[in-house]
């Protein structure tokens, strides 16, 4: 079967050449550089020149922006702790201890150079194969349009995300003359460009073009009406009083409606034998390119890799490394019994034996104390791996909660330094969809089909239907599986910010952890811990990231958000 996984490679060195190409007109074609006839008179060169784009998704892989470490933006919320109290390792904790940090001067969130490097090498793609009639027919050009405007929704959906109000360009442009668009304007031109791209590509497509398809536009425009729908119902202007920012209320029903159409138009694709949830949950993130998966990025040992496993390995498999972020207390209460029962540490039974009967994803997700991992029980009681408090080392590479990260580890990789790590990157998968769909159904009138939606995620997890009798608990319920299904996965932070929750759940709080102490009769009781030592905080003003002001003094129309 045919399935739509897209793989990234590195490409030749001419193609980064292009990157850099401005349109230009000569008399005569140089030798020594790349012009626009090199690259649009050929097709193969312009289809390389694509294809390059797509390595914007390594940016965002595994959680690393902003800040460059995999799992960092967890590490923002209630999900990770990261170990260290220093720049870089650490560099999580001081953003959310103090996000006074952010400033226009060093916005911190950085992304608009290069966000902006990206689209016009999209838009050049764009331009020039149209001006020099690369493709040789209708059918074809539109099919590479298709997957450019897609690449060009991606990087536009992350500066919205950021910033709310950006500068829409569709075509290269040279100059530094250009003003802000509304931010409903912005969600409009994302769903645009994803509307254009699930039109005109296929439902499938060969090996060598894995990725580049239907579904992944319509799971990433059923993402963008969601973020769009929740702005408008949840900002209401109390954040930022900027004219261009925010989505008018008005707008949020119809949106909800067109993120529920996208996320139906991929649930249509399970009934052809395209996608569907593997039957354990386990699978999804070690076996590549798997129907589950509707758009990621492929890493291939030795030339392109990354460091999950050397990072965030328990420190017995790698003791110079590791560890470098470890599952908070809070995301491993949030994981049910079996029986669909909420844990409870107050149950007598569950706190004597509280990492028996859990749920499946539970044991996917965390590794605990007593956990088998590669042919040892983890112990986090003492020893090399056992528990410390945070702050106590600079630099601990251990964990300071009790727990460790199992998610995305591989347990095959016993060398992680030398072989580093090639675990595919699933930027967008069909359990997201189906979430989308659920929080979307319920927020237009169709409970039931939302509900269906929602126990579909939780039945393969080997748990019973949601208890939700009504919007307010379906969307309690849809908050708690985004928790425990995308765990790692990078989305707790951004729903937390779509949600204008994030000043109420992470504004003066701490992550905790449960320190091991042995019983005196072989077993253990567990101690809850401060693994924070201080209030997190989170400023309302950051829901709109500045825009960097070195690029406010290049360009006489950009004015800066309100409030900045």
């Amino acid at each position: 079967m045919k399935k739509t996984i897209l793989f990234i490679t590195c490409l030749s060195a001419m193609v980064s050449a292009l990157l850099g190409l401005q349109s230009c007109n000569l008399d005569v074609t140089p030798t020594d550089r790349y012009t626009d006839i090199t690259v649009w008179g050929d097709v193969e060169n312009a289809k390389l020149y694509l294809y390059d784009q797509y390595a914007v998704l390594n940016t965002f892989s595994f959680g690393r922006f902003p800040i460059g470490y995999s799992n960092s933006t967890d590490a923002l919320t209630d999900l990770i702790k990261f170990t260290s109290t220093l720049s870089g390792n650490g560099t999580a904790n001081m953003i959310a201890f103090n996000p006074s940090s952010i400033t226009a001067t060093s916005p911190t969130f950085a992304y608009w150079a290069d966000g902006y490097k990206n689209i016009f090498a999209i838009n050049n793609f764009l331009d020039g194969t149209q001006k020099y009639n690369t493709f040789a027919d209708s059918t074809t050009k539109n099919l590479y349009h298709a997957e450019a405007r897609f690449l060009r929704a991606y990087v536009y959906l992350w500066l919205v995300k950021l910033h709310g109000s950006v500068i829409l360009l569709d075509k290269p442009v040279f100059d530094n003359n250009n003003v802000r668009s509304s931010e409903d304007d912005c969600w409009n031109f994302i769903a645009n460009d994803l509307a254009f791209a699930a039109r005109y590509l296929p439902e499938t497509r060969p090996t060598a073009e894995l990725g580049r398809a239907k579904g992944a536009a319509y799971g990433l425009l059923a993402r963008t009406w969601l973020y769009a729908a929740s702005i408008a119902e949840y900002d209401k202007k109390q954040f930022n009083s900027d004219l261009l920012t925010g989505v008018p209320e008005g707008k949020k029903s119809a949106y909800y409606k067109n993120a529920a159409n996208a996320a139906e138009a991929v649930m249509a694709m399970e009934g052809k034998g395209i996608f569907q949830l593997l039957p354990k949950y386990s699978d999804v993130f070690y076996t590549k390119n798997n129907k589950e998966i509707i758009l990621g990025f492929n890493f291939v040992r030795p030339s392109l890799t990354h460091t999950i496993d050397r990072d965030f390995s328990p420190p017995s498999d790698i003791p110079t490394y590791g560890a470098m972020g470890v599952p908070t207390a809070e995301l491993a209460d949030a994981f049910e019994m079996a029986d669909g029962r909420k844990f409870s540490w107050n149950d007598p039974t569950m706190a004597a034996n509280p990492y028996s009967g859990r749920e499946s994803r539970f044991y996917a997700t965390i590794l605990y104390n007593g956990a088998s991992w590669k042919g040892r029980q983890i112990n986090t009681a003492t020893g090399f791996e056992g528990y410390v408090d945070y702050g106590t080392q600079t630099e601990p590479k251990k964990t300071v909660t009790g727990y460790y990260i199992r998610k995305y580890l591989d347990s095959t990789n016993t060398d992680a330094l030398r072989n580093a790590s090639d675990q595919q990157y699933i930027d967008i998968r069909y359990a997201e969809i189906l979430l989308i769909y659920a929080e979307a159904a319920a927020k237009t009138g169709q409970f039931g089909k939302g509900k269906s939606a929602l126990d579909k995620v939780r039945k393969r997890a080997g748990l019973p239907e949601s208890k939700a009798k009504n919007e307010e608990e379906l969307m309690a319920a849809v908050e708690h599986e985004r928790i425990v299904e995308l765990a790692f996965e990078g989305h707790r932070y951004w729903d937390l910010r779509r949600w204008r929750k994030a000043h109420i759940v992470l504004d003066n709080m701490r992550v905790h952890g449960h320190k091991p102490v042995a019983d005196g009769k072989g077993g253990f009781t567990y101690q809850l811990v401060d693994s924070d030592k201080q209030n997190r905080y989170f400023a309302s003003n950051t829901y709109y990231i500045p825009l960097p002001v070195a690029e406010i003094v290049n360009n006489p129309k950009l004015t800066q958000i309100q409030g900045w």
